[in-house]
């Protein structure tokens, strides 16, 4: 798929790029919101702009992409792409958008490298962005036309059925169609984007995972209060959602998206997630539950606390409710709501993972990568790990 040219090129030029990627993304971003700030409102995330998050993920997707043509020329690495994929169809980003982006990455690359960006050079980094660009260009007109919705044309209304308080920082929200049409068709473990207009007139969205079962017109996304940390500044959009929204309100959700969803085979499941990452696998483990499912399940959990762990009863019941199905929690401050925990951080030793299981990963990126790792000590295949991040995908080394 990549030309002899452009291979010798882009081997030659790949360190230099990649050591200044980080420069010319924020350059890159800089640029393009200056002469096109509408893309700001409902489209970028302002919060993952400021964090730099969003930065870092573009330029490990450009590198990634281009280290993996390397690797295998004559084929292109289409397997890097489904998630972003999915996230990109979950904002709603249209084939027309990857030329506004051409044009100022470009741009920037040819300001931060000056005279080293060569017509030879820029051609055939030219090849790589377009091969990246019609590969996810593609994926996302089959994922739009999955979903039976023009490109772009994502959004909905919907109405808060029921208003329900998890914990001190964590709250859901029952949800119907607003138009009284039935729901969009989604799969366990897949998640919506919600937009919101901001108390300064801007469009912000995020994205929150179906915590129930997606097989009926009511859909339930749990929200947590995201504080801002290291610079970042607090969630917008959760913030709002805590704050402003209640039972009789509306709210605009896009299609259902997400690579990382509930499979029919008959094989294990280990459902492994931390924090707020419970979300998705209990949308999976309702699922289980309501098709009588008989797959061995075991679901392991981190958490601060008892009292920080969101659905935790929920969770209890629906493993209670499957024939062959058993949880493990890790606390770092154990309670005695569940006397049977483990405390500090989650640790696999002693945990029975069987080899041929199909295993989930939800949670922060540090808590998945430690987690990924003893899942391939343990003898789990690579392939069978399936993650989910939320946020720019920074791309887990392994993956990258």
């Amino acid at each position: 798929m990549l030309s002899e040219e452009s291979a010798a090129v882009l081997r030659a030029t790949l360190p230099a790029v990649a050591g200044a990627l980080d420069e010319i993304t924020t350059r890159f971003y800089g640029s393009m919101f200056r002469d096109r700030p509408e893309l700001l409102d409902g489209l970028f995330n302002r919060g993952n702009q400021a964090s730099g998050a969003q930065r870092r993920a573009l330029a490990g997707s450009i590198a990634g992409f281009a280290r993996a043509l390397l690797e295998d020329p004559d084929t292109r690495p289409d397997a890097l792409l489904p998630r972003i994929a999915h996230k990109h169809v979950a904002v709603g980003i249209t084939d027309d958008q990857y030329t506004i982006v051409h044009k100022y990455l470009f741009g920037a690359i040819a300001e931060v490298l000056g005279d080293a960006v060569t017509p030879e050079v820029a051609a055939a980094w030219d090849e790589v962005y377009w091969l990246m660009a019609g590969a996810l260009i593609a994926r996302e007109a089959r994922l739009y036309h999955d979903a039976g919705v023009a490109p772009g044309d994502i959004w909905r209304r919907w109405t808060v059925v029921e208003r329900h308080e998890e914990t001190d920082d964590v709250v859901s929200f029952l949800l119907r169609p607003a138009d009284g049409e039935p729901a969009p068709p989604a799969r366990a473990g897949q998640y919506v984007s919600v937009r919101l207009l901001m108390p300064d007139g801007v469009h912000q969205l995020r994205q929150y995972s179906l915590s129930s079962d997606p097989g009926d017109d009511l859909r339930r996304i749990t929200v947590k209060r995201v504080a801002g940390a290291d610079g970042a500044p607090d969630g917008e959009v959760s913030h709002l959602l805590h704050e402003r929204t209640g039972t009789g309100d509306e709210l605009t959700l896009s299609v259902p998206a997400g690579d990382v969803a509930l499979d029919e085979a008959g094989t294990p499941l280990v459902l492994v997630s931390a924090g707020i990452g419970c979300t998705p696998m209990l949308g999976m483990l309702a699922r289980l539950a309501a098709t009588g499912s008989t797959r061995r399940v075991l679901v392991l959990h981190a958490d601060g606390s008892p009292g920080e762990h969101a659905l935790r009863a929920e969770t209890r019941e629906a493993v209670d409710s499957l024939p062959d199905a058993e949880a493990v929690f890790w606390y770092e401050r154990p309670g005695p709501e569940e006397p049977d925990a483990r405390g500090g951080l989650m640790d696999l030793s002693g945990i029975d993972v069987p080899a041929d299981a199909t295993v989930y990963l939800c949670g922060p990126l540090p808590f998945m990568r430690a987690v990924r790792g003893g899942l391939l000590d343990a003898g789990v295949p690579a392939r069978s790990v399936h993650y989910e991040v939320f946020g720019p995908d920074l791309w887990l080394p392994e993956t990258a």
